[in-house]
């Protein structure tokens, strides 16, 4: 999986845009007020925010690994781990996280397995779109314990109104889609093919395709999904996976809290993680600056900490989600390139 002076360029000019934005937010915030607040975290329970993090990536790679068994595809739970941190890598690196990283992730599962690139991209698709179900619930059911035990408040309200959009307009736009697959084939292809034919001119290598290929690729996308959907007891176990993932993650970012010593209730992580990692989709890589101003921005009036608090706990708690396993998938990356065509790593 190489990346060519074009992606350098466009990855160089994503992390500018996110340190600008980091800039901010925390100048915003105050960052002498911050950096004080991180001097007081609690070293040890800094360290066990990272261990959980990797708890966490140990968790969504099972959830790989399981997406993949079903597809005949058997990996490893090690190679499912560097697999995954590969991913993690290519989200973390490409604007608009997962949306930006998963064709380089469905690339490298297909160099690493030898699986089929609609395969790997069917695989890589399937567990992200698992991973939106607890997601949800979770959210659902830490705004359900603020509304019983505490009285909404307008930024409660506004996550809870939100949640309960994307439950119902994510899936109702996957059925969508599903549906009208067929169609959908058609018109990708036909803007696919012009975009190629043009960029072919230009760049030498890039060879034109006509929209048969891309049809047949895309039908065989959806039939990796058809085989996925196939087998419940694979993704009920995966959706296990995903589940205790999200709970690790939400977990992170309590702990990172009360490293500084400020313990609030954990329902309110459990929706806040979810909703502030929506701001991946954002055109920053992984979407670094926009999740940690959405941290802030819903960590103040959920749970009455201060915003330099707010501050710290994102620091941290990304330190541990974002940027380590960023660095873990960026070696691992490179292990498995270098590694799967004569099969030292095991599989």
């Amino acid at each position: 999986m190489r990346l060519d002076l074009g992606d350098l360029r466009t990855v160089a000019v994503g992390f500018v845009a996110a340190v600008a934005v980091l800039l901010v937010v925390f100048s915003i915030v105050g960052i002498d007020h911050v950096v004080s607040a991180l001097s007081m975290a609690d070293a040890r329970i800094v360290v066990a925010v990272a261990a959980v993090a990797l708890l966490w990536l140990f968790s969504w790679a099972m959830s790989l690994r399981t997406v993949l068994g079903i597809l005949g595809v058997h990996v490893s739970s090690l190679r499912a781990f560097f697999l995954y941190a590969g991913a993690t890598f290519a989200n973390n690196v490409t604007p608009f996280g997962q949306a930006g990283g998963e064709p380089f992730t469905a690339l490298l599962i297909s160099r690493v397995t030898d699986a089929e690139y609609e395969t790997s991209l069917g695989a890589i698709a399937t567990v992200d779109s698992i991973n939106f179900v607890p997601s949800i619930s979770f959210a659902l059911v830490g705004v359900a314990y603020y509304a019983t035990v505490l009285t909404l408040g307008d930024t409660i309200e506004l996550v809870a109104l939100s949640i309960a959009a994307l439950a119902l307009a994510v899936p109702l736009a996957v059925l969508f889609a599903w549906r009208n697959r067929d169609r959908l084939g058609s018109v990708v292809a036909g803007v696919v093919v012009p975009m190629v034919g043009i960029i072919a001119r230009v760049v030498p290598p890039v060879n034109p395709i006509t929209e048969s290929a891309v049809e047949r690729r895309i039908q065989g996308f959806f039939g990796t999904i058809e085989r996925i959907a196939g087998d419940r007891r694979g993704l009920l176990l995966a959706l296990f996976f995903s589940a205790f993932g999200w709970l690790l993650s939400s977990l992170s970012l309590w702990l990172s809290l009360y490293a500084l010593g400020h313990p609030v209730p954990f329902a309110a992580v459990l929706f806040i993680v979810p909703i502030g990692s929506i701001a991946g989709v954002a055109p920053l890589p992984g979407g670094l600056g926009g999740v940690e101003a959405a941290l802030v921005i819903l960590l103040v009036p959920i749970t009455g900490v201060t915003a330099a608090t707010a501050g710290a706990a994102a620091v941290i708690h990304r330190g541990a989600t974002y940027w380590l396993p960023t660095m873990l998938g960026g070696v691992t990356t490179v292990m498995l390139e270098a590694d799967s065509a004569n099969g030292e790593l095991p599989r």
